[in-house]
């Protein structure tokens, strides 16, 4: 039995850490097999306890990551465009993947997510073979690099390995998109169930989780969907991009009759396991569809700021009876602080009102709101059982000094990150991965090999 206090952590009356409780000094948690098993509070410490400084909170779960977007961070923002042009520069980045160049780019963006205060992160995968959209000589090549880079960065991986059968509705893959494609969805159901018995085979289920995702309704037709509804296995969680863009709702309602929320009721893929990303262009029927299902909505605030997609209905769907859950998609900041107060920030610019969600229900979107989202287990909480994920967050920086810790949703980032625990053990410190040194180093030297 190992020991960690803290000097301060959010807890509850009865010892619980919730996102609106109190801030309570000398909490010492012990742990028994990377999980939770006792919480005292007023305490001092005891001995061989190690001391964790500033004030705990559950650490941050990331539910919507492409970790090779990572590459264009920088250098996309010389001029004007849209998502559209982004886009043919992403494709550019994914065509220069090999399993070897993308195990050491992700262990690199892994890491800077564990140093940022994330223990969790839902990767949706979507480049599965070569260039020419042949399969790799060995089987699940890159799947398998993504989860090795995962569990050398110590962050819990759920792969969503992602079905992509056409480039639009209605449109055959481009020759950019062919390694993302397979022959159709029963091919894709046939490789994910060869995909996940080599996970389960090769890794650790607390480590690595599988799940699966549909890209969107421009990238799986219609007749994919029936055979999806059909034949997915009911015990993994599903993903998909929905109503990212106003063409992709345009199209699907030209084509099919109905938004993409309402193509996905037609085919009974709403429910309670399916998170939709973004849902940034939805109609009051759709936000209804989605909060009468509970399916989750992964917002990516900062994602959909630096593309110019828009600022999604995060506060009606939420009322709905969605859970609102948060990701940092392509990357362009990798910070659960920042993602926090930027979804808040969106609803002020929309609205005109302050205030639209709470710090406790934004640290709620970056904890329990992912639980939904993931197929490994999630910090959601500082409770007896829970998995002991947790970060210290400094409460004297030039940002947080004089800050209510249950504020800091509005003050803190990534920098004041002081030290990360994932599974009962210390993972980071000060920004520096205790195994793998400093990410920026990491990233540096991975990047070197993109042009």
């Amino acid at each position: 039995m190992s020991g960690f206090w803290c000097e301060e952590a959010l807890v509850n009356a009865d010892g619980g850490s919730v996102a609106g409780g109190a801030v309570v000094a000398g909490v010492r948690l012990e742990v028994h097999e990377g999980r939770i098993a006792g919480i005292s509070t007023g305490v001092e410490p005891e001995t061989g306890d190690q001391i964790l400084n500033g004030v705990v909170f559950p650490a941050a779960a990331n539910a919507h990551s492409h970790a090779f977007h990572r590459i264009l961070r920088g250098r996309t923002h010389d001029g004007r465009g849209d998502f559209w042009v982004w886009r043919e520069q992403m494709y550019r980045s994914a065509a220069e993947l090999t399993p070897e160049k993308y195990e050491k780019l992700a262990t690199a963006v892994f890491t800077e997510m564990v140093v940022s205060g994330f223990s969790s992160v839902a990767e949706f995968h979507y480049v599965h073979h070569q260039p020419e959209g042949t399969p790799y000589p060995e089987p699940h090549a890159m799947e398998l690099a993504l989860a090795r880079a995962a569990v050398a960065a110590g962050i819990r991986l759920t792969l969503l390995d992602t079905l992509y059968l056409a480039g639009g509705i209605g449109t055959p893959l481009s020759p950019e998109q062919a390694r993302f494609g397979d022959a159709d969805a029963q091919a894709w159901l046939d490789r994910l169930a060869s995909l996940r018995a080599e996970v389960a085979r090769s890794f650790p289920p607390e480590k690595v989780g599988m799940g699966a995702a549909l890209h969107s309704v421009r990238g799986v037709p219609e007749e994919a969907l029936k055979t999806v509804a059909h034949q997915l296995p009911a015990d993994i969680p599903l993903h998909i991009h929905l109503s990212e863009q106003p063409a992709e709702n345009e199209a699907c309602l030209q084509a099919y009759g109905v938004t993409p929320a309402g193509l996905l009721a037609r085919h009974g893929l709403l429910s309670g396991r399916l998170s939709a990303v973004h849902a940034t262009h939805l109609t009051p029927e759709d936000i209804q569809l989605l909060g009468d299902a509970g399916a989750t909505v992964v917002m990516c605030p900062s994602t959909e700021a630096d593309l110019a997609d828009g600022i999604g209905p995060a506060r009606a769907l939420s009322d709905a009876g969605s859970t609102i859950a948060l990701g940092t998609d392509q990357h362009a900041v990798i910070d659960p602080w920042v993602e926090m107060r930027t979804l808040e920030h969106g609803e002020r610019l929309g609205s005109g009102q302050r205030g639209r969600f709470s710090p406790h229900e934004l640290l709620r979107a970056a904890t329990t709101g992912a639980t939904a989202s993931m197929a490994t287990p999630i910090a959601s909480a500082l409770e007896v059982g829970a998995v002991c994920d947790l970060m210290a967050v400094a409460p004297d920086s030039v940002r947080t000094a004089g800050s209510m810790p249950q504020q800091f949703a509005f003050s803190a980032t990534a920098s004041d990150v002081t030290a990360v625990v994932i599974a009962g053990v210390l993972t980071a410190s000060n920004g520096v991965h205790v195994r793998l040194g400093a990410p920026g180093s990491l990233l540096t030297e991975a990047l070197k090999e993109f042009s």
